[in-house]
C-alpha cells in the first residue's frame, strides 16, 4: 500500500435516503494507491448502498466524491467506469454460451473493416483477454465456452472482465461467497497481486476469517453510519466484533421452554472433504438448536448432509436411536425430515406451479387415493396450511412465482408442515424477507418447537440464531468450535469464536 497525499479515491459526507430509512448518514470514505481496503458490516449496515453509489449504480443524496483529488459526479456505471472504477458484484454477469475471451470483451469487441464490412477482430479479441488473464495469473483457454467453466473458474472471468478495463480501483462485491476453501485461496493471492500491480480495491465480505489474509485495513459501517477505519494489524476478531455490534443487541423474543431429554436425531463424526470435520452433535425433542458461523463455515453443507442431498466421507446420523444407513432426501423425509433449502426459488418451491400444489408437493399420499391425487383433499390441506401460516394470495390457484419473497417462504415452510416432519432443517429462513415476516417466522419456529417438532436453524445473522434457539453451536472452517445455552451466550463472543484463526484442518 502506498501512502499518499491525495488518495486514489475520496468520499465525503455521503448520504442516502430510501423510504423508511436512512441507508448512508454522513458516511467518509478514504482508499490510497495499491490499497486492499476490507468494508465489513452486518446485512443492512449501508455496504451495498456504498458500493452502488462508488460504481455508479446509485446516485448519493448529498455528499461529494473525488477521483485523485478531482470533484466527481456519477450519473451511470458508465461515468464510474470512465473515472476508472470497475465493479465486481456478487450475482455474476456472464453470458454462458460466448467464449472466456468474448465475456471478458463483451460490448467492446474490437473490429476490422474487411470490403467494407466491419467484422470482430477475434485475434485482438483473444490477445486483450489473454492479457488480462495474465495480470491475475489465471491460466484458462479464451476459447473456452464460458457455460462449461467451473463456478470458481467462472468467477475469475468476470473478475478479468472488470480488470480488463486497466481500473484504478476494483470494487469486489462477496467474490468468495461461491468458492470452496482452495479457490479462495486463489483468489486471495489474486487480490494481493492486483493490488501490487497498482489496482486499488475495496473489498466486501461475510467471510471475515479471510480479511487479515488480504487486506491492508478494514472500514466497518453500522446501520448507515461509518463507525471507524483501521490496520489490519489491530484488528483482532474482538475488536472487529465491538465495531460491527457496538453492544446495541439485546434479546427479546425468545421463550425458552423446557426442552426434551429424548433424542431426535444424533449426529456423530460427520466429515466431508474441505467443507466438514469430525461434526458431532444431539438435537432434543421439542429443542431449536441455533447454528452460527460465518459464510463459508460449513452450515449449509451440514444441513444437505444431514438430509441427504450431499455424500459424506465418514460419520454417522441416527434419528430417533436408528443410524440411517445410505442417506437420502427420500429416506430422510420417510424419517420425518425436512429441508427448507437456501435458495427457497430454485429449490424450495416449483415457481410455474399453484399454491395448493407447491404446498402439497412433498405429501401427495396424504392426499391421494389409490395413488390418484384427489383434488378435493389437495385444496383443503392447501386452504389449511395457508390459513395456519398466513400466507397471503388471492387465491390457490395462483402461481408460486407471484408471491412475495416472505410468502414464498412461508410456503416452503408450510409444505413441509404438512408431510407431518418432526425435524425442520431451516437454511436462512428469512434471508430476503421483511421484518415483520421475519418476526412471523420466528415466532412460527417457537411454535413448532412447543408442539414438540425439532429445528434446526441457520442463519448468517447471529442476532436472530440467539433470538430464536434454545442452544447454539458455533462452526468455524467446519468444525464446531463452541457449544453454548443461547441464553448465557453473547453476541460479541459468538461472532469472535466464528472468526477465529487457530482452527486446524
Amino acid at each position: 500500500m502506498m501512502i499518499s497525499d491525495v488518495p486514489i479515491l475520496k468520499a465525503v459526507q455521503i448520504n442516502k435516503q430510501y423510504p423508511g430509512v436512512k441507508a448512508l448518514d454522513n458516511v467518509d470514505f478514504e482508499l490510497q494507491p495499491c490499497e486492499v481496503r476490507a468494508l465489513l458490516g452486518k446485512n443492512g449496515a449501508g455496504k451495498s448502498t456504498l458500493v452502488k453509489i462508488l460504481s455508479g449504480a446509485t446516485t448519493p443524496d448529498s455528499g461529494s466524491i473525488y477521483i485523485k483529488g478531482q470533484l466527481t459526479t456519477f450519473r451511470s456505471p458508465g461515468d464510474a467506469f470512465a473515472s476508472g472504477i470497475a465493479t465486481v458484484y456478487q450475482e455474476m454477469s456472464l453470458v454462458k454460451g460466448l467464449s472466456v475471451a468474448e465475456n471478458i470483451l463483451l460490448g467492446r469487441w474490437p473490429h476490422r473493416t474487411i470490403l467494407g464490412w466491419s467484422l470482430i477482430n477475434q485475434k485482438q479479441v483473444i490477445d486483450q483477454a489473454r492479457e488480462a488473464l495474465d495480470m491475475m495469473g489465471v491460466h484458462l483457454d479464451p476459447n473456452e465456452i464460458t457455460g462449461r467453466l467451473s463456478l470458481p473458474e467462472q468467477q475469475m472471468v468476470e473478475i478479468a472482465k472488470a480488470v480488463s478495463f486497466r481500473p484504478k480501483v476494483l470494487i469486489l462485491d462477496e467474490p468468495t461467497s461461491s468458492l470452496p476453501q482452495a479457490e479462495m485461496d486463489h483468489l486471495l493471492v489474486l487480490v494481493r497481486r492486483l493490488a501490487e500491480n497498482g489496482v486499488s480495491v475495496i473489498y466486501v465480505s461475510h467471510r471475515l476469517q479471510e480479511i487479515p489474509r488480504v487486506a491492508d485495513s478494514l472500514t466497518v459501517l453500522r446501520d448507515g453510519h461509518l463507525i471507524g477505519t483501521i490496520l489490519i494489524n489491530e484488528a483482532t476478531p474482538e475488536r472487529i466484533a465491538n465495531m460491527m455490534i457496538g453492544g446495541e443487541w439485546t434479546k427479546t423474543l425468545v421463550e425458552t421452554h423446557k426442552v426434551s431429554k429424548n433424542v431426535r436425531l444424533s449426529v456423530r463424526n460427520l466429515s466431508r472433504k474441505k467443507y466438514l470435520h469430525d461434526v458431532s452433535f444431539d438435537l432434543y425433542e421439542g429443542e431449536v438448536l441455533g447454528i452460527a458461523g460465518l459464510l463459508g463455515s460449513g452450515r449449509t453443507e451440514l444441513l444437505r448432509a444431514i438430509f441427504g442431498a450431499d455424500p459424506v466421507d465418514s460419520g454417522t446420523i441416527s434419528v430417533n436411536g436408528k443410524e440411517i444407513a445410505h442417506l437420502s432426501p427420500t429416506k430422510m423425509k420417510a424419517m420425518g425430515i425436512g429441508l427448507t433449502p437456501e435458495d427457497r426459488k430454485a429449490q424450495g418451491l416449483v415457481l410455474v406451479m399453484s399454491i395448493d400444489d407447491n404446498l402439497t408437493l412433498s405429501c401427495l399420499e396424504r392426499v391421494s387415493n389409490y395413488q390418484v391425487i384427489s383434488q378435493q383433499s389437495k385444496r383443503k390441506l392447501a386452504k389449511e396450511m395457508v390459513e395456519a401460516l398466513s400466507i397471503q394470495t388471492p387465491n390457490l390457484d395462483v402461481k408460486a412465482l407471484s408471491l412475495s419473497g416472505g410468502n414464498q417462504q412461508k410456503m416452503v415452510i408450510g409444505k413441509w408442515l404438512n408431510s407431518q416432519v418432526k425435524v425442520l432443517l431451516m437454511d436462512e429462513p428469512t434471508r430476503g424477507i421483511d421484518i415483520h415476516t421475519k418476526e412471523q417466522v420466528y415466532k412460527l419456529v417457537r411454535d413448532l418447537a412447543q408442539q414438540g417438532i425439532s429445528v434446526i436453524f441457520v442463519s448468517s445473522e447471529i442476532d436472530e440464531v440467539l433470538t430464536v434457539a434454545d442452544r447454539i453451536i458455533i462452526l468455524n472452517q467446519g468444525r464446531i468450535v463452541a457449544e453454548k445455552l443461547s441464553h448465557e451466550a453473547n453476541l460479541e463472543d459468538v461472532l469472535a469464536l466464528s472468526m477465529k484463526q487457530e482452527v486446524t484442518q
